[in-house]
């Protein structure tokens, strides 16, 4: 039988990159146009509205202090729009986060005068959008991983292993163009696990620290940035991912005063000096999930699966929740104890408990009993609400569980006032915590997700003798 190799060749190289394209960033189709504001517009209206990547990394802010790689630079140009207002009319900032594949289609919608995503983003067909001049150039993208682990040198020792990115990762398109060169090697290709949308670029950087993620690939200032409060991770620097890039600033095509104004700035800008003083001084110990899935970690879940599989039942509850929530609160130990008054596998409070009717936590049926009781009765009472999917309705109730609930639906509120997205607590409602309180209920919510995502990976050994189960996400 005679093998058609050359067919073979010219197929593979065209299906193989397909596993890396499933998601890049913005929407195929053409997007209608809303009407333009330019300067003078915007100026009239004391507003200026910025779509920023809902990323912490580029656009949060702790308690009145920058924390996002855009914020310094934001202000800034706030101040020099100001200090060149003719009728000395002062404009604001609305600050208005969106996932990063959907910044240029909100731009182009006229849900906002500039975008300004702090990571590289590329123009795609159908966009009435123009960037500024480059903000930063000559970007690479670099693999990171975990230090200790193998290192990678050659694309071809990427061939079959898998990379974990964000949506809208700048990545995608790097790494179909590499699978086509494995393909012309007869090579596999590299696969992409796109992650869930509550993650961002920080979140994966930090599974990869945790061993949950093996290897990611980000901008390089991002890892060096990031490298800074995860000191484990690892940069393959010598591995050529593609051709560096630049970032930019956008605005609508027609919004040529506002481009020369931004242009006009930039070329003046310089960053301070501590811009990341209040970064590392806030992060520096948040960013710590570890790997739930060890040995040891492992066969502890095991023999508490029955237990948590009845009572996540009984509330009609994924029995993983409980498991993420347990290994964030107690790492899965049930005789757990706090000084001020917690206890056990879920460390529930004893008034906790009483609030839905169980006594004796120590006993870990009844811990668990209790945990569950009272996660279900929050998500009963004030997260019910059909307008919430299973993943933020969790995120909610985990906060509630957390700083409690009145707090949490007063940020709701807070939210809805600023435009902000009052049934998504990730990148949204989060903000308004992050703000008020800090980090904890943040790092809080995190931590448990990324323990449920890293549980919900593996669940079919988890779950053995189970029929496949579509999680809920």
């Amino acid at each position: 039988m005679v093998r058609p190799s050359v067919l073979l060749l010219l197929c593979g190289s065209l299906l193989l990159p397909m596993t890396a394209v499933a998601r890049l960033p913005g929407p195929l189709q053409a997007v209608p146009a809303a009407k333009v504001r330019d300067l003078s517009e915007i100026r009239s209206s004391r507003v200026l509205r910025v779509l920023v990547n809902q990323s912490r990394n580029s656009s949060g802010e702790v308690q009145g202090q920058a924390i996002g790689v855009e914020y310094h630079r934001l202000r800034a140009f706030e101040q020099y729009l100001n200090g060149h207002a003719r009728d000395g009319q002062q404009l604001t900032l609305k600050i208005i986060p969106k996932a990063k594949d959907q910044l240029l289609g909100a731009l182009q919608r006229g849900e906002g005068d500039l975008v300004a995503p702090g990571e590289l983003l590329d123009l795609q067909p159908g966009y009435a959008v123009a960037s500024s001049e480059p903000i930063a150039s000559n970007i690479p993208l670099v693999l990171v991983g975990i230090k200790g682990e193998r290192r990678y040198t050659k694309v071809e020792q990427l061939s079959g292993k898998t990379l974990a990115l964000p949506t809208g990762s700048a990545a995608g398109e790097a790494v179909s163009q590499l699978n086509q060169k494995l393909a012309l090697h007869k090579l596999a290709p590299i696969k992409i696990e796109w992650v869930d949308p509550t993650l961002a670029v920080e979140d994966v950087l930090e599974m990869v620290q945790g061993g949950i993620f093996h290897l990611t690939i980000v901008e390089q200032p991002i890892a060096e940035r990031w490298g800074k409060i995860l000191p484990k991770l690892r940069f393959d620097r010598q591995l050529m991912i593609s051709e560096p890039g630049e970032e930019y600033w956008f605005v609508r095509r027609d919004a040529a005063m506002l481009r020369a104004s931004i242009d006009r700035f930039l070329g003046g800008y310089k960053k301070p000096s501590n811009e990341d003083a209040a970064f590392l001084r806030i992060y520096r110990r948040l960013y710590q999930v570890h790997y739930p899935l060890a040995k040891a970690d492992r066969q502890r879940l095991e023999k508490l699966r029955p237990t948590l599989q009845k009572h996540a039942q009984a509330q009609n509850m994924d029995w993983l929740n409980l498991a993420a929530l347990a290994f964030k609160e107690s790492r899965l130990q049930p005789n757990a104890r706090s000084g001020s008054g917690p206890t056990g596998l879920m460390q529930i409070t004893p008034s906790a408990a009483q609030r839905v009717g169980v006594s004796n936590i120590q006993n870990l049926d009844a811990n668990v009993q209790a945990g569950a009781k009272y996660l279900a009765m929050i998500r009963r009472k004030f997260f019910n609400s059909p307008k919430l999917n299973e993943r933020e309705r969790m995120a909610f109730t985990l906060a509630a569980y957390n700083i409690g609930p009145e707090r949490v639906q007063g940020m709701r509120a807070e939210a809805r006032r600023r435009g902000l997205n009052p049934n998504q607590w990730f990148f949204q409602v989060e903000r308004i915590a992050m703000e008020q309180v800090g980090m904890g209920p943040v790092s809080y919510v995190n931590s448990v997700n990324k323990y449920y995502l890293a549980f919900d990976r593996e669940r079919e050994s988890l779950e053995p003798g189970a029929q496949k189960v579509v999680s809920r996400k």
